[in-house]
């Protein structure tokens, strides 16, 4: 029988906010910093803090998680963003016509900014789940990953997804990976509130393994210190969009006019050829 274990934990972190404009993926810092303002997340584990007041401003406010190549990305020495989700938003923005701004919000209050309308909109490879739907707006996808099992380097007991019974599997608390393990007979699923905690405890040999997305997990494998391994091919899938302040509808639906004109004229295509043909990802 499963055992399925939910980690409650409060996250806690200091955003340093940026905020710039973007040219062929590429943000130039410019602007001051913002109060990133969090509230819970019904089931996703995100601080519980006061909702701030925020000064006016002309240009929409985009969250972004900078520490999440290729698709995005946080260079301190140059002040820049870049990467595929910075690239995609502003190819949204110039055929929508929105001016935008970016801000770095960092993993863990990202989304706790667009459910408050800290930030008018959110990128940065967000998967577009069930939960997360029933508390803000998305638009409709722009891409599609699949799901793949991350181990400790030197682990040859799991190998696939068949060889996860008996073993206990740390996955993302309401995502597409939680769906995908609780579906797998025999497995000791536990569910984190963010994936640096799952990953971590994966480093430390508290669990036997994480599922993830496949972008995800190579954001964690692709660094040496940590030790880990992707072990299977990619099974179930996961759509990632734009996660959308919930009371601005007219914002969705300028984003999903923009990303259907992108769509429509390859410049989707293009972007996801340029940005994401040498990352393993596709």
């Amino acid at each position: 029988m499963r055992r399925i274990l939910i980690i409650c934990v409060t996250a806690v972190c200091i955003a340093g906010s940026t905020a710039g404009c973007v040219r062929q993926g590429v943000v130039t810092i410019s602007a001051t910093p913002i109060p990133v303002a969090t509230s819970n997340l019904s089931g996703i584990g995100f601080a519980g803090d006061p909702v701030m007041t925020v000064e006016p401003r002309t240009a929409y406010r985009i969250g972004v998680d900078g520490n999440f190549p290729p698709f995005a990305a946080y260079d301190a020495g140059k002040r820049q963003f870049s990467g595929f989700d910075i690239a995609v938003m502003q190819a949204i923005a110039d055929k929508a016509g929105l001016n935008v701004e970016y801000f770095d919000a960092g993993a863990n209050r990202l989304l706790s900014g667009v459910l408050n309308c800290t930030y008018d909109a959110g990128v940065s490879a967000i998967a577009i789940t069930d939960q997360l739907r029933q508390q803000m707006a998305f638009s409709d996808p722009y891409l599609n990953v699949g799901q793949v099992i991350v181990v400790k380097k030197g682990n040859l007991v799991i190998t696939g997804r068949d060889s996860l019974t008996g073993m206990t599997v740390g996955v993302l608390n309401g995502s597409p990976s939680a769906s995908a393990v609780q579906n797998t007979p025999g497995v000791n699923m536990v569910a984190y509130p963010t994936f640096d905690l799952a990953f971590k405890d994966v480093i430390t040999g508290n669990i036997d393994a994480v599922v993830a997305s496949k972008p995800r997990a190579l954001s964690y494998t692709s660094i040496p210190a940590n030790k880990l391994k992707i072990v299977s091919d990619e099974f179930g899938a996961e759509d990632y969009g734009i996660a959308i302040c919930p009371q601005d509808a007219e914002l969705a639906q300028k984003i999903n006019d923009g990303l259907a004109a992108i769509k429509a004229n390859g410049t989707l295509d293009k972007l996801t050829r340029n940005w994401l043909k040498n990352s393993a990802i596709r």
